[in-house]
């Protein structure tokens, strides 16, 4: 028989879990903290509008690309050294992105930053579940949870300050001393692993699939901006896209060794949990994309306020991270998988209550009740994952899983100011029908109102762009939160949770 796995003493434990999440968060942080800073780096660089959103873009773009390749590398050159090399790398593209002098260079700098960060998410995800033993690896996903969660979260609040107390250029080198002390903190603490040092490099196939991904993201973030297929541009990436992924999905039928190996969808609970983070990535994401734009246009709040508006979130997920790290090995995942969705979609249909009179009470009651929710979802979906994936394919199914949230956030983002901007011109043109002299209820309303005078004409359609944008708002928090409910029937096809394996089986499948 085997002999039992012997794991690392905990203090160790602690140590890695502190270096790693410390890189990860670091690049979440990085996904939007640049989001505020962008009207100042605009200024400074005297770049278009179109132009400046590049900043973003190209990050993005970058990260999703290269997200694949962390699992073939992570198996060829070991998870410590990828880890090091994407930290050293990430930090050395921050600095450059905070001296750079011209918009060019910014966006040479946030793709290599994109780039060298990509791995940082699935290496940290899946160190987590293999240095813990399997009676801790709930509260291990806990932390994870907590740092992949709050990132986003903390990005707006920590970029608006530093933007507005030093500069924008303080957005990226806040970077630096993080990053050296994760990159110590790795170099002396980590194990290094290799699962596989001769599987070899499919280049046609990753080139199919960044052809397919890049391809789709681009389609994404140009997309409102050239009226979506109404552009020949659109049509274009999305012909590619499609064309791509078809190729890419012949290819790894077809190949002896595919980029992407098709037995890690063989574990039911891995597909499950992989397109439940696909809605979980939609559903966050997309919620967190609405409100601080509803917040600074509608309600005219400051930056500094929206981001303190979007803090209860961020509590919320922490005091249920607590919770959930000390019963996900007690309860059913499933019925945790379960409550976290009826929760947030919860608190998605009390912000489709609010109006142009609502106070704060409501977005900060939501947010709470949201960020308590998040916590229920991808804690226990990050544990459940790999809980029956084979050791050898810890590495690819963690680049997999991540980049598929990739993809539902950022389709998220897209799907929903697709649906404002869409719903917010119909709703303002039945509005702008209905402002005429005879309308009898204008009468009653406004009966000072002189059609006459361009300033009243004005402030009345003012007033129907603002009431048609709320009615766009509470249209997709509405649509969100019965997607929730819609999503429910996937934790049915979860497997029943088991009993953690024994020190012996443990030390079998790591053999």
């Amino acid at each position: 028989m085997a002999e039992a796995r012997t794991y690392l003493p905990k203090p160790i434990r602690n140590m890695i879990a502190l270096s790693i999440m410390a890189a990860a968060i670091m690049n979440q942080i990085d996904t939007t903290i640049a989001n505020v800073a962008l009207p100042h780096i605009q200024g400074t660089t005297s770049a278009s509008r179109e132009q400046i959103s590049w900043v973003l873009t190209s990050y993005i773009i970058a990260m999703a690309i290269t997200t694949p390749l962390t699992g073939w590398l992570a198996d060829r050159y070991g998870r410590k050294s990828v880890m090091m090399v994407s930290i050293l790398a990430f930090t050395l593209a921050s600095g450059l992105c905070g001296i750079s002098t011209n918009l060019n260079e910014l966006i040479v700098f946030r793709v290599l930053q994109g780039a060298a960060g990509s791995s940082l998410l699935p290496i940290a995800q899946v160190v987590l579940m293999d240095i813990n033993p399997p009676e801790e690896r709930g509260k291990s996903m806990a932390i994870f949870g907590l740092g992949f969660i709050m990132g986003p979260l903390a990005g707006p609040l920590l970029g608006g300050w530093l933007t507005q107390n030093f500069s924008w250029h303080w957005v990226f080198l806040i970077n630096l001393p993080i990053g050296i002390l994760a990159f110590l903190g790795v170099s002396a603490f980590l194990p290094d692993t290799r699962e596989d040092h001769h599987r070899p490099f499919d280049l046609f196939g990753f080139a199919l699939l960044a052809a397919a991904i890049g391809s789709l993201q681009m389609m994404l973030d140009r997309g409102q901006m050239l009226d979506w297929f109404d552009s020949t541009e659109i049509c274009l990436w999305a012909a590619l896209s499609a064309l791509s992924f078809y190729l890419f999905a012949v290819h790894v039928k077809t190949a002896e060794h595919p980029f992407v190996r098709l037995e890690i969808f063989a574990d039911r609970n891995f597909g499950v949990c992989t397109a439940l983070g696909f809605f979980v990535g939609v559903m966050m994401f997309g919620t967190m994309s609405l409100v601080p734009p509803m917040l600074a246009g509608l309600f005219a709040q400051p930056i500094m306020k929206v981001g303190i508006a979007m803090a209860p979130r961020g509590f919320g997920t922490f005091c249920a991270t607590m919770v959930v790290g000390r019963v996900i090995g007690k309860i059913d995942i499933r019925y945790l998988v379960l409550f976290g969705l009826l929760v947030n979609g919860s608190s998605s249909l009390l912000l489709s209550t609010m109006s142009l009179a609502s106070d704060d009470t409501v977005v900060l009651g939501a947010g709470f009740i949201s960020g308590f929710a998040m916590s229920f979802l991808f804690v226990p979906l990050s544990s459940t994952t790999f809980a029956t994936l084979p050791r050898q394919y810890l590495n690819e199914g963690s680049a997999v899983s991540t980049l598929i949230r990739y993809m539902g956030s950022a389709g998220g983002i897209s799907l929903v100011q697709l649906a404002i901007t869409r719903n917010e011109a119909q709703v303002q043109s039945r509005l702008t029908e209905g402002m005429t002299p005879d309308n009898p209820v204008v009468a009653l309303v406004r009966p000072d109102v002189d059609f006459s005078a361009v300033d009243s004409a004005g402030r009345m359609v003012g007033e129907a762009v603002r009431q048609a944008m709320m009615v766009a708002y509470v249209d997709v928090f509405w649509i969100l939160g019965i997607m929730c409910f819609f999503a429910t029937p996937l934790v049915l096809l979860l497997r029943r949770p088991v009993a953690p394996p024994s020190a012996e089986q443990m030390a079998e499948v790591s053999h």
